[in-house]
């Protein structure tokens, strides 16, 4: 683990490799704790470049031999530092190079490299795990060819998997071992290699390709859970129609294999043919998984899916590109959700997700641009501004273009750096190319951190039948970024007129505004609009096009009238949103009127409407939440006064809607078989939204039918609903029910850890002793990640009155987990740390807790280079 101060690496610094790996061909031969790696790799000088060493990465293994062309090289001759081999005096030409190294994959608790998952042997290399199995220049814009021998007892490791396709396997002769061949005939990085040896069994189907080809799909779990792996496989399948259909992507080897581990620090990696996966993301059952859990493992089986162009055979130059490819498969798992569900639907929990994480980020000292300059560890950018923003950078380019140029620029783009490691800059010039876009101005967005921020004022004009519509943007100050430039943007909008209809858009100058897109590109900008014989409402911002926080000052009428009539679904459920949030900041603030009439009858309405889609009213029934409002605030933030609100209004929603409550819950009480299909995990949504609020009243006859669902129930997602609704009020059914889910369900850790997250979400002041005491129970244990994020990640994340109590002991707690885990697992820790990320918008007495339990951990000598990093960059002044 590296202790020592990262040096900045800056992306002004690049320079291409001065080597560069033809082919490498690695023979592992698995052990339990001394696991020998033999590397060949076919080197040759970068043409043009001057004689330079060869310097090659590594760490965490015992180096055997070293051999030139067959020759042993002088120890002399080489250097071996703490993460570097560099061999002063290469030749001057192609040559082979043989590295022999030892490792062990046992005590690999950091998981990065090769360790191992209880007793399989598995692989994470992105972003520098390569490193960790043998010597090797570990960046993305090295690109070479690999075959992979890998070898182990047959007993311990029957199943030997790698990238590629297989192309020899057999007995070694007169022993207890086996071995398989894997060959990948297309050039990847090394953080897309990867090696699977263990106890699996695996599920088969196949894939007819558009050309005709006939594609191997595989998944391996362990042994027994087979048919839990069934819906992943479906969720393959139609990732691979969408990608044909959608993007004209096919796939390319004769076999497409997942292998779910349990023992994982991400979701998902999408290795080349070879997909390595959390395995709370491949198994699912409606008896041990909810909906949402259905709908997560179909969107990040379809993410890494999609990586096999946009990351894989289009790879990044650079880690400062990241962006490039994690931003851009976001943009096409949400687009494949989309198809598969509701768009509607999907794009509402799109924003809610980027509102809640990448806003937050955005406003915080953790903030930086979605193609950061300079980083000092990799791995902590892996975060909801690369992922989120880098998807709704994509997304405004839809929207500039339209789909037809899109699709033009995105085909563009396959063709002419298939096979490359590729730059943000080149990936904009295929769009630029096919169309108007300004590529200078638009790749601001990539480059300046920070939440623009839309200032829309609209005035009516009886005499001249004119709508004016005034626009200023600004984008706030960032650390290392005082002052920004205004930023390239669709508005997508539309004029409402008294009938509930979209106007005809037609600007001053005669020219109609092709989907109601206008492309703002100043500070301030004025739009003139024809035709507009009485005062419109205005739609702003639709389907969220930009990414940007909209100041509107549209009055509660306004408001009530897009919730009854805007055509645009998004900006209905944002009007119910706003209408909500700003009841719950006037009741933290002091001044709030009580009056939430006109709220609960918007929901009352929208509830009547049965011909509406019951996924949808889920959402709009559902209020901001408490991080919602915390950023509305923005400053002087105190949770429990907004806990306070919130459960006020929830209560006065549940009290004032409780007949129609009660009368949908009935209706969409379902007897039939389970499905995790869309209609009837919508069904589902609004039935558990609605019992949310009915027990939100407190009412005895709403907390019994409550824990009737939860004994009831007959799948997964109603059960926890229930569980999750007693846990919000203190009453005896609700340790009961705790105490049977554990009972019924103690020998699934995937379901324990449900267990574990929905009692570290209790907003209660005992939920911190409740969480300290489950870290001594048998079924937690800080050396697995998931177990870890659930308990102790859920508490810091997602309990915003605990984690920030006003003693500071949540803070201290966390800090001091931090710490512990830094040693072993210093990428867990780091997003465990993370949770600091909104400490300076509290009140000061938390402000000055969180600040000291920050200093703690900052004056700690040995940290990793993960926590060193966001602990700095957490103190930094504004």
């Amino acid at each position: 683990m590296r202790t020592d101060q990262a040096r900045p690496i800056r992306l002004q610094d690049y320079r291409p490799p001065d080597w560069l790996v033809e082919t490498v061909h690695l023979d592992v031969a698995l052990d339990p704790t001394s696991t020998r790696v033999r590397a060949t790799l076919e080197l040759t000088p970068r043409p043009g470049a001057a004689p330079a060493p060869l310097v090659l990465d590594g760490e965490g293994f015992t180096l055997v031999s070293l051999k030139i062309d067959g020759e042993t090289l002088a120890r002399e001759l080489y250097a071996v530092g703490d993460e570097q081999l560099t061999i002063a005096q290469p030749p001057a030409r192609p040559f082979r190079l043989d590295i022999e190294t030892v490792l062990n994959p046992t005590a690999n608790t950091q998981l990065m490299g090769l360790y191992r998952s209880g007793a399989t042997y598995c692989t994470q290399c992105e972003a520098e795990g390569f490193r960790r199995i043998t010597y090797f220049p570990d960046r993305p814009d090295v690109m070479a060819v690999y075959t992979t021998r890998i070898e182990a007892d047959k007993a311990d490791a029957p199943v030997l998997l790698a990238n590629g396709n297989l192309t020899q396997a057999g007995d070694i002769a007169g022993t207890s071992r086996h071995f398989a061949v894997w060959h990948d005939p297309f050039p990847k990085p090394s953080y897309l290699f990867a090696l699977v040896g263990g106890k699996l069994a695996h599920i088969e189907d196949s894939f007819h390709t558009l050309s005709g080809r006939d594609v191997v799909l595989r998944i391996y779990v362990e042994p027994g859970k087979e048919a839990r792996s069934v819906y992943a496989m479906d969720a393959l399948k139609r990732s691979m129609e969408f990608d044909e259909r959608v993007f004209g992507r096919e796939y390319d080897l004769d076999i497409f294999m997942i292998v779910a581990v349990s023992d994982f620090n991400l979701g998902a990696m999408e290795n080349k043919g070879l997909n390595i996966f959390n395995d709370k993301y491949v198994l699912a059952t409606s008896e041990t998984a909810t909906d949402t859990d259905f709908a997560q493992i179909e969107a990040i089986i379809a993410h890494e899916y999609f990586h096999n162009w946009t990351g894989n055979r289009i790879t990044c130059r650079d880690w400062f590109q990241l962006c490039l490819k994690e931003g851009l498969t976001v943009f096409r798992d949400q687009e494949f959700t989309a198809d598969q569900r509701s768009r509607p639907v999907k794009r509402i929990a799109d924003v809610r997700t980027l509102r809640a994480q990448q806003f937050v980020e955005d406003a915080g000292p953790l903030s930086h641009p979605v193609r950061p300059s300079l980083y000092r560890e990799i791995n902590n950018f892996y975060t909801a501004t690369v992922y989120e923003k880098g998807a709704e950078i994509v997304r405004m380019i839809g929207a500039l273009l339209g789909p037809e140029r899109f699709r033009s620029g995105m085909d563009l783009y396959f063709e002419r750096h298939d096979g490359e490691a590729a730059m943000v800059e080149q990936f904009i010039r295929c769009f630029a190319d096919v169309s108007d876009l300004d590529m200078p101005h638009f790749m601001r967005w990539y480059d300046q951190a920070g939440t623009p921020e839309l200032i829309v004022t609209g005035s009516h004009d009886a005499k001249t039948a004119t709508y004016r519509l005034d626009v200023a943007q600004t984008v706030p100050p960032t650390p290392g970024q005082p002052s920004k430039e205004p930023m390239l943007m669709p508005l997508v909008l539309g004029l409402i007129g008294p009938d509930g209809r979209d106007l005809p858009l037609v600007l001053a100058d005669g020219t109609a505004v092709e989907c109601g897109v206008l492309k703002l590109t100043q500070s301030a900008q004025t739009f003139t609009f024809t035709g507009i014989a009485q005062p419109p409402v205005p739609s702003l911002n639709r389907g969220f096009g930009a990414p940007v926080r909209l100041q509107a000052k549209l009055s509660g009428d306004e408001l009530d009238f897009l919730a009854a009539h805007d055509a645009d679904p998004f900006n209905r459920w944002q009007a119910l949103q706003t209408m909500a949030s700003r009841l719950l900041v006037s009741a933290v603030g002091g001044s709030a009127t009580n009056d939430d009439k006109a709220l609960a009858a918007a929901l009352k309405a929208l509830l009547s409407d049965h011909d509406a889609e019951p996924a949808y009213v889920a959402q709009a029934v559902m209020l901001p939440s408490e991080a919602d409002i915390a950023r509305e605030i923005g400053r002087d933030v105190d949770p429990d006064a907004i806990l306070a609100a919130r459960r006020k209004l929830r209560a006065s929603v549940g009290e004032n809607l409780y007949a129609i409550l009660s009368d949908t819950y009935g209706r969409l009480h379902d007897n039939g078989p389970y499905s995790p299909a869309a209609p009837s995990a919508g069904k589902r949504a609004l039935k558990n939204a609605c019992l949310d609020l009915l027990a939100a009243t407190g009412r005895p006859d709403a907390i019994a039918l409550t824990m009737r669902q939860f004994e009831t129930a007959d799948n997964m997602t109603d059960r926890m609903a229930a569980l999750a609704t007693l846990s919000l009020h203190d009453v005896p059914e609700r340790q009961t029910a705790f105490d049977a889910f554990y009972a019924r369900y103690a020998a699934d850790p995937l379901i324990v850890d449900k267990w574990l997250a929905q009692q570290a979400a209790i907003p209660e002041a005992g939920t911190l002793d409740r969480v300290r005491a489950l870290t001594e129970h048998p079924a937690f244990s800080f050396s697995n990640p998931n177990r870890v994020r659930s308990l102790i990640g859920t508490f810091a994340q997602a309990n915003q009155t605990q984690f920030n109590r006003p003693d500071g002991a949540g803070y201290d707690f966390v800090a001091d987990t931090v710490l512990a885990l830094d040693a072993k697992n210093p990428q867990l820790a780091s997003r465990i740390l993370s949770a600091f990320k909104s400490w300076r918008a509290l009140e000061p007495v938390r402000r000055a807790r969180a600040e000291a339990a920050l200093q703690r951990i900052a004056q700690i000598p040995a940290l990793s280079s993960d926590i060193r990093d966001i602990v700095d960059r957490a103190l930094t002044a504004d």
